[in-house]
């Protein structure tokens, strides 16, 4: 057997709190007849209540309740094979993880940031694939293309700036493994979204661009960060904030480097976003742009289509609460003797 919805069986505490409600009112009940009649007197003032038949009128309405739940969490059994289709498009999110992703010129830190955005994204896709690549000094594919929306979140929590072990800001690296990544995937379906400050410091970034115009791959560059730039804080050895420095004891102070990001979007047919606080850019660049290429089937499989059984204990419920209704607390023969 089967259940297709196991989250609702947080409504079981209803089914509890009947169940303690109905105990307490009859303790209640018995209370308070106990307090004003003497206990020899009460059979004959409550000559025609049955008090079994009371007790089995709240066990069927407990009962009613069990069986509705039952039904809401959906049990299913028996199966067929059914062919499953996706259609939709490819992309691949390239997300700097260097240090400089540290900074806090944007709440809680750029890096932070990102990857709410990313998980908002996620929202959006409906039969999309998407990957994940970090980078810094070297790039990682983190999370192949996949329609596994769980599985990326996972792969994007683990996310930080150890992530990658060598240092450094290598944006023609992190294009070059996203070219990698797409080599068996058709032209007009590949997307790159490239999360960073921009400040690269090594490599050639518009090169790896062309590289990626050639072969059909559109780039969208998310600028995060502010002009002025802000001190870099990062962790220290006893566990304290400390502010980054160079090899020389400076202060290192990351800037959002604007200029090289929307080139790198000019030369693949992309745009350029800059962040900001209330909105990321990432919705404007999945509704203005991807949202609008064509889709193409990406993957079709075999999977298991299970037949929907909640009609049985659904009838059941009913047919309970019928049953409840119909029960009545009267006895069935009325004592000649009378209260008074």
């Amino acid at each position: 057997m089967h259940f297709a919805q196991l989250n609702m069986l947080v409504w079981l505490w209803a089914v509890i709190g009947l169940m303690m409600f109905l105990f307490w009112a009859r303790k209640h009940h018995k209370g308070a007849v106990e307090r004003f009649t003497q206990e020899h007197l009460v059979k004959d003032i409550a000559f025609c209540f049955d008090p079994k038949k009371a007790r089995n009128k709240n066990i069927f309405l407990v009962a009613v309740f069990v069986f509705s739940l039952l039904a809401l969490i959906r049990p299913q059994w028996g199966f067929q094979w059914q062919e499953v289709k996706w259609q939709g498009i490819d992309i691949l999110v390239v997300i700097d993880t260097s240090k400089s992703m540290l900074t806090q010129d944007v709440k809680p830190n750029r890096l932070q940031r990102t990857k709410f955005a990313v998980q908002d994204l996620l929202k959006k896709l409906n039969g999309d694939r998407i990957g994940l690549i970090a980078f810094s000094g070297e790039s990682f594919l983190i999370c192949p293309l996949t329609v596994d929306y769980g599985g990326f979140q996972v792969s994007l929590k683990d996310l930080n700036v150890d992530t990658v072990p060598r240092g450094g800001t290598n944006l023609a690296k992190a294009i070059n493994e996203a070219i990698k990544d797409y080599d068996k995937t058709s032209s007009e379906h590949k997307a790159i979204i490239i999360i960073t400050d921009g400040d690269d410091l090594e490599g050639k970034p518009i090169e790896a661009a062309k590289a990626a115009k050639e072969k059909g791959i559109k780039i969208y560059c998310v600028g995060i960060g502010s002009d002025e730039g802000e001190l870099i804080q990062i962790k220290g050895e006893g566990g304290q904030t400390a502010f980054l420095k160079d090899r020389d004891g400076n202060f290192v102070k990351s800037r959002l480097n604007e200029r090289l990001l929307k080139q790198i979007a000019l030369v693949t047919g992309g745009i350029y976003i800059k962040a900001s606080g209330s909105k990321f850019g990432l919705d404007l660049i999945y509704e203005r742009e991807l949202s609008k290429i064509e889709k193409r089937e990406i993957e079709a499989k075999m999977e298991k289509k299970y037949f929907e059984r909640f009609q049985f204990p659904l009838g059941i419920a009913f047919l309970l609460l019928v049953i409840e209704t119909c029960l009545t607390t009267r006895k069935k023969q009325l004592s000649d003797k009378k209260p008074f």
